[in-house]
Order: structure tokens, then sequence, then C-alpha cells
């Protein structure tokens, strides 16, 4: 019987663009998955995807500005920055939000109680406000009510939801790390962020009221590294107890937690890492090279 196969889709912010180059790079070799699991912003492309609206999602994203990015930045400081209602609008309006079951390809997202710090496995109801509470990230989105408590991000607990995958009846699990290559990334990078990210940092900077001096990091990039860290490092010792069939990690530490609007060079650094890892995804699902 042919194995079932599962995509854990990583968490990571505006990285999480390349997962659409993952995708279309393992379509081209003729390896659709049967379930896909995300966090975070794999959440969002996961849903994208098992609601067969990958077209549309890349053509949106390819054509972001920083401008419109923002334009979805529905301030307000009561749980974070961003309330995330248009965003969610957004979502419902131009992506097919249906209930998990009516889903051609089976889906489920993980997101994280703030209460209990428990992790949350989303496959019932609502896609769209699943993937919402997955994205939730603290300080940044505000957190969604659910049962009397609140939920975040599930990159807080689950980066790369390999377990989840299992446990939906995936045989054998292709995970996508977003993070590999992130650690201390933001710190070393600073002073050579291309001109078009000073747009929305500048513009954020004057929301707060954020004002950098000499050498010392901004109040965004200590708070875009403590992230990484955070995130990295709980996916480093989740993969190593509950390890991906081939692990797929595209080399995107130089785009900011926010770059949403630079699409194009994430997609392509997912092209790019999954194309490498064909060899091995061949063997480990016995296709002809």
């Amino acid at each position: 019987m042919k194995p079932r196969i599962g995509l854990a889709l990583g968490s990571g912010s505006a990285r999480g663009w390349a997962h659409i180059g993952v995708i279309r790079a393992l379509r081209d070799a003729g390896i659709e998955p049967d379930i896909i699991c995300g966090s975070s912003i794999g959440a969002f492309v996961g849903a994208a995807t098992a609601c067969g609206d990958l077209d549309k999602l890349e053509h949106w994203v390819r054509s972001l500005s920083w401008k419109e990015v923002l334009g979805f930045f529905d301030v307000g400081l009561n749980g974070g920055l961003i309330k995330g209602e248009k965003l969610l609008d957004f979502f419902t309006r131009h992506f097919t939000d249906r209930d998990f079951h009516d889903l051609p390809l089976p889906f489920a997202c993980v997101a994280t109680d703030l209460g209990s710090g428990r992790e949350i496995w989303l496959k019932e109801g609502s896609v769209a406000h699943a993937v919402r509470a997955s994205i939730a990230l603290p300080g940044l989105f505000a957190p969604i009510p659910r049962d009397g408590g609140f939920l975040v991000d599930g990159g807080l607990v689950n980066p790369v939801p390999v377990s989840l995958c299992r446990a939906m009846g995936a045989d054998i699990v292709i995970a996508v790390d977003l993070g590999s290559d992130m650690l201390g990334r933001r710190l070393r990078n600073r002073g050579e962020t291309p001109p078009s990210v000073d747009g929305w940092r500048g513009t954020l900077k004057r929301w707060l009221g954020v004002e950098e001096g000499g050498n010392s990091p901004s109040m965004l990039d200590v708070m875009a590294s403590s992230i990484n860290i955070m995130q990295v490092r709980i996916a480093r010792s989740r993969l190593a107890g509950e390890p991906a069939d081939t692990l797929i990690s595209p080399r995107v530490a130089d785009l900011g937690l926010l770059d949403f609007h630079r699409a194009d060079e994430a997609i392509a650094e997912g092209r790019v890492a999954t194309e490498l890892m064909l060899p091995m995804l061949r063997s480990v699902l016995e296709m002809p090279a």
C-alpha cells in the first residue's frame, strides 16, 4: 500500500513564503502530500494549499509591497500591536474559508494555550479562525479567545509540527524548518537592510516612537532576535525527539520578521532547498531517480 505523505510546514513569520517554493518544487518532482500540517505562517500557507488556493496565494504574495503589508496592521495595543481583524477579513474574503471536514486535503494546525502553555491541535470548525490563532505571535498579533482562555502562536510550543502529521496518519513526514540558519543573523545584519525594508521599519518606529542611537539594537531588532532564539531552540529540541523522515531547510535568515513583501526571495529559497533534497526524498519514498 502506498505510504501516506505528510508535509509539516514550520513557523517563521515572513520567511514562511518559502513554503510556497517548497510545495512547487515537490509538485514538479511528482510528490504530492496526502496530509498538511502547519504552525504559524506554515498554517497560513498550509490552509491555502489544502483549500486549493495555492495559485491565488502565490499571486497575491508576489504582488505585495511594504505599504500594502502595513495596510493590514490594524494597530491596537490591547494584547498585541496588531489586532489581526483586517488580515482575517482578507483571508476569509479572498481565500475560501471552509470547515476542516470539508477540505479536499486533510489539514490541521497548531496553537498555544496562553494560560496553561499547552499545545493545542486545531482541526475542527473554521479554517480561517484556526489559522488566525496559529499566527498570533505574542506582542505582534492579539491573542484569540477560546473556551474562556486565549490562543497564541503555535511556534511557541511546536514550530515544526511533525508530531501532528504523525497523529493525522502520515507514514512519511517531510518537514520544513525555516530557522536552521537564524541565530544571530538579525543583529549581525544591522546596517545592511535593503532600502525597501527601511520603509516599513521607519514607519513602525514612528508609530511606536522608537528612536535608535549608536550601535544599540532597536526594540524591533531585540524582539525579532528573541523570537528567533526561542523558536530555533524549541524546534531543534522537538525535531530531535520527533524527527521527520526528510528535513528541508531553506536559507532565509536574511528575511526579517515582517518582510512579507519579499516573497520572490523566500519562494526561490524554498525551491532551491527542496531541489537539493530531492535525491533523499526519492530514496525515502522509493521513487525512481
